[in-house]
């Protein structure tokens, strides 16, 4: 226990939700959508809805021809974009220009960038930084958490999204991004030379009377080859049990999903994804079960998003595994990242995914067996000293041995 204590004081990144600089990963893609193709829709819909779309060409008009300055139509273009996008309500659609679309396709789990995750205060709408990965540029430099995102490389970012942000931020490795951030009252700028590193996305350990602990962070193309790394360095076999963390893993691709959902499934449907035309596709576990024949606990809280609550739903519906500790985030929706003709892109919802129960999660989440706050007493200031809902997993894996 006091090892593994040691590797969340180390790292941090334990703690950390929502989205890292040098990856997008809020929620899932499921594909994309070719150019050429959307491209041919659209001048479909273009005739259908010819009268509707003559407002925009006239205020285009008058907009070039009339305001006081110059204009560049690609600008404009973008702005129209954006608007249409926003227009839709969703939170997990919207546009990225072609300067930054390139560095939101990543899921190796391996990139170029400063090394943070970050979240948007709900209060002031400020983007913040939440962690500091270790040995990443970012600690090098002394970016701290807690600090504000006010500028990168001269370009204010109040009132971007975090997809925005987190498209800016990286770049090829060696290069220079400029951020000024802003530290309680004070104004502080960071010269940060962007490199290559990999997330730190597994912990493990052995905790209670050999029951093996194993954290994921995230969910991208290495996770599965990590997780069977895990389940070897702890023996599993030798195991009295299994407690499986996704608290603050916001998700990742589908794919990794699907993999990490059959290591502890056998056989039986992962997940239902109902498109525009209310179609359902079924996917179905892939054969790589892991054999693991031991109690599972898996532990969630309110950041555990898209991915994890796909495999912690299929987890619960197929009787698995116990799911503990707070109601999670409540991601139910499925996006793809199709590029423009632009070069832009637009992240837009294309689907809903339900459990394999049929059971739609958006906005309410799942709401785990066993009920446990992670600090019953509200103190947050360092929770890898006790952590009550680990804590009521190792306890309840060994309750049923007793």
């Amino acid at each position: 226990m006091k090892r593994m204590r040691e590797i969340w004081r180390r790292s941090r990144v334990g703690r950390s939700i929502l989205v890292t600089i040098a990856i997008f990963t809020t929620g899932f893609a499921a594909g994309s959508l070719s150019q050429a193709h959307t491209s041919a829709q659209a001048h479909t819909l273009l005739g259908d809805n010819e009268q509707a779309f003559e407002p925009l060409w006239d205020a285009f008009s008058i907009i070039e021809s009339s305001y006081i300055d110059p204009v560049n139509v690609q600008d404009l273009v973008g702005g129209a974009i954006k608007g249409m996008a926003d227009a839709l309500g969703d939170p997990h659609s919207g546009y990225i220009g072609p300067e930054l679309c390139p560095n939101s396709r990543n899921f190796s789990g391996e990139f170029s960038g400063i090394g943070v995750t970050i979240k948007t205060d709900e209060d002031t709408g400020h983007i913040k930084v939440v962690t500091v990965i270790p040995d990443t540029p970012a600690d090098r430099v002394g970016v701290a958490p807690g600090d504000v995102f006010h500028k990168v490389d001269g370009i204010r970012v109040s009132g971007m999204t975090q997809a925005e942000l987190s498209a800016l931020v990286p770049g090829p490795q060696g290069t220079s991004v400029t951020i000024v951030f802003k530290r309680d009252d004070a104004l502080i700028a960071f010269e940060i030379v962007r490199d290559v590193f990999e997330i730190p996305n597994v912990a493990y350990d052995i905790v209670g009377d050999k029951i093996a602990y194993i954290s994921m962070l995230g969910f991208h193309d290495l996770s599965r080859a990590q997780l069977d790394e895990a389940f070897e360095a702890v023996e599993i076999d030798s195991a009295t049990g299994l407690i499986f963390d996704i608290r603050n893993n916001p998700g990742g691709t589908l794919a990794s999903a699907i993999e990490i959902g059959s290591a502890f499934i056998e056989d039986g449907v992962l997940l239902r994804q109902v498109s525009r035309d209310r179609s359902e596709e079924v996917t179905r576990a892939t054969g790589g079960f892991a054999n693991i024949e031991l109690p599972i606990v898996v532990l969630v809280d309110e950041t555990s998003a898209s991915a994890s609550e796909v495999i912690a739903g299929a987890m619960q519906d197929h009787g698995v595994a116990a799911i503990l500790g707070e109601t999670t985030f409540g991601k139910g929706t499925v996006q793809n990242l199709p590029k423009l003709s632009n070069g832009g892109c637009l992240r837009i919802t294309v689907g809903r995914w339900l459990r394999p129960n049929g059971h739609w999660i958006h906005q309410q989440g799942i709401r785990p067996d066993i009920i446990v706050e992670r600090n019953p007493d509200g103190d947050n200031s360092d929770a890898a000293e006790y952590d009550a809902q680990l804590a009521a997993a190792i306890q309840y894996i060994e309750s049923l041995r007793d």
